[in-house]
């Protein structure tokens, strides 16, 4: 059984639990979630919840996954790793402060522990990251999302989001800078730059469209191998319009293919 730890009970953590219990529980058991709140939980079988990370470490996991947002990352992704467990993260724009990657790393490297970054939000990842082996000389990603998906950030301040008539640029620059304006929206941005030129040389434009009601995300890339385009049209999260229902799938089948003997797309 792959014991499976849970940081965060949102609607990626709620949706792997879940699926565990519906088509997993002969091979992976959720112990414990960690919680930055406790609260309680009315779902048959849910596992031990605490806001305690001793408590919650007690039980010894062979992969913690991360769906709690960035401070998750910056408070316990070291010190798991350190540990010998396996990290799986989906908050990558943690990653853009470089020193707390490379902290990660070595923690990882010391331990013999994996830092697993997934596709979760954004497919291709497999083919940039090939790409990247034989050398890229341009990363361009767009990502397109209507404007209510952009209240409580940046553009708020900026942009009259509710009475925009026209799809609009809010954001052209690097993954890096984006990370400072739109911290909850970089994670694609940051997972598909750490794949292949990284967080300064990739370009990222910012859209709010008022044409659609799903997330529209782009990449294209030039190098060595040729070039491709990848663009995905993506359902939203009821519980959050920030996020893509592809995130928890995505997440899933990574977890599954730890338990899996085959292994598709690495």
């Amino acid at each position: 059984m792959l014991k499976l730890g849970l940081l965060g009970a949102g609607a990626i953590g709620a949706d792997v639990i879940a699926m565990v219990q519906e088509e997993f529980a002969d091979r992976i058991v959720i112990p414990a979630v960690l919680v930055r709140r406790n609260r309680d939980h009315k779902i048959d079988n849910y596992p031990f919840i605490t806001n305690n990370f001793r408590e919650f470490f007690k039980y010894d996991f062979n992969v913690i996954l991360e769906g709690a947002g960035h401070a998750a990352v910056q408070d316990h992704g070291e010190r798991i790793l350190r540990s010998g467990t396996d990290f799986l993260v989906t908050s990558v724009g943690a990653f853009t402060d470089d020193a707390l990657y490379q902290r990660c790393i070595d923690a990882a490297t010391a331990s013999g522990a994996k830092l697993i970054i997934p596709s979760a939000g954004i497919g291709a990842l497999d083919t940039l990251a090939a790409a990247a082996v034989g050398g890229l000389t341009s990363v361009h990603m767009i990502v397109r999302k209507d404007p209510s998906a952009w209240y409580g950030t940046h553009a708020e301040s900026v942009f009259d989001l509710p009475n925009m008539t026209e799809p609009t640029v809010i954001f052209e620059g690097s993954p890096r800078e984006g990370a400072a304006l739109y911290p909850q929206n970089v994670n694609i941005s940051a997972a598909v730059s750490l794949a292949g030129m990284g967080l300064d040389r990739t370009r990222l434009t910012i859209i709010a469209d008022t044409n659609i009601d799903t997330h529209v995300c782009e990449v294209h890339a030039e190098g060595a191998f040729g070039k491709f385009s990848f663009v995905e049209n993506l359902a939203v999260a009821e519980t959050n319009r920030k996020t893509g229902k592809i995130v928890a799938m995505a997440v899933m089948k990574t977890v599954r293919q730890m338990v899996s003997p085959v292994i598709i797309g690495a």
